[in-house]
């Protein structure tokens, strides 16, 4: 009596009938289409052990349904490109379906190096600079209208120079009776203290803060001995022989009566009214 040789699965007899061995395993084919055989991803019915199966990326298909998405042709023996939703194309549906380089027109199929700004994509061998021509690929650039241009050639052109070091400002800089400055080079001329947003006083071509301009730079009032600021109270300034007074200090010696705008006698470097200055 013969050894008995049954399916794995529904254990029928399958000695002189047809079966499938898979993982070890007999199976008979109705079992095999039922528990082992591997789904068309086209057509989603099992794969029989009397089809020929394609595979690619644990993906299956029957031989006839392993054609191109968008036109059809069979793609046995033929290159393609698994895309979107998993579904395979030829290479000419996917070169017309693919973006096109606007440097050269061509399609820019995967694997290409390219370059995307603004929902404009160009190979990345295209993508060069609007006036020197070199090629800027993801290097740093800056677009000008419908130009593109490398970070030489845009400094070149377009970029605003620096009046104390006459380098091209790139990015942010200063502002000041419409002259262009780093906001590193705009500083106080004693501390270097940056004086952008910042309160300062201009004198010949220098600035300072307003604590180095008080320090070094203003003359004293010839009445409170305070440096003549500019700032806040006292922005008016009363300046006689070389003295300088703020307006509120500017007061006869004698009776204190305020003389900004008004007749005053200079005596021995001191002011008085007129009334005061007959008495002395």
């Amino acid at each position: 009596m013969s050894e008995r040789f049954d399916c794995h699965y529904c254990r029928d007899n399958l000695h002189g009938k047809k079966y499938v061995q898979k993982e070890g395993r007999h199976c008979c084919i109705k079992c095999f289409e039922k528990f082992c055989a591997n789904t068309c991803a086209e057509c989603k019915k099992p794969i029989g052990a009397d089809s020929k199966e394609l595979h690619f990326k644990n993906r299956y298909w029957h031989e006839n349904c392993f054609r191109c998405f968008k036109c059809s042709t069979s793609l046995v023996n033929e290159p393609f490109m698994l895309k979107e939703h998993n579904k395979v194309w030829c290479n000419k549906c996917t070169m017309d379906q693919a973006p096109h380089c606007k440097g050269c027109q061509k399609p820019i199929v995967a694997g290409d190096q390219n370059v995307e700004y603004k929902k404009t994509v160009w190979h990345k061998e295209c993508f060069t600079c609007s006036h020197c021509k070199q090629v800027i690929g993801t290097a740093s650039f800056f677009p000008k209208d419908d130009e593109i241009y490398c970070t030489s050639c845009h400094e070149q052109k377009f970029a605003k120079t620096c009046v104390k070091c006459k380098q091209a400002i790139t990015c942010g800089g200063v502002a000041y009776q419409e002259q262009p400055y780093h906001s590193e080079c705009f500083v106080c001329a004693t501390c270097s203290k940056k004086l952008g947003g910042q309160r300062f006083t201009a004198v010949e071509d220098q600035f300072y803060c307003v604590d180095c301009y008080k320090s070094f730079v203003a003359k004293k009032c010839s009445g409170c001995k305070n440096p003549i600021t500019g700032f806040g109270k006292g922005t008016n300034v009363v300046s006689h022989e070389g003295h300088s007074w703020h307006d509120y200090c500017f007061n006869c010696k004698k009776c204190s009566i305020p003389l900004a705008n008004k007749p005053f006698v200079f005596h021995s470097e001191q002011v008085y009214c007129p009334t005061c200055a007959k008495k002395l």
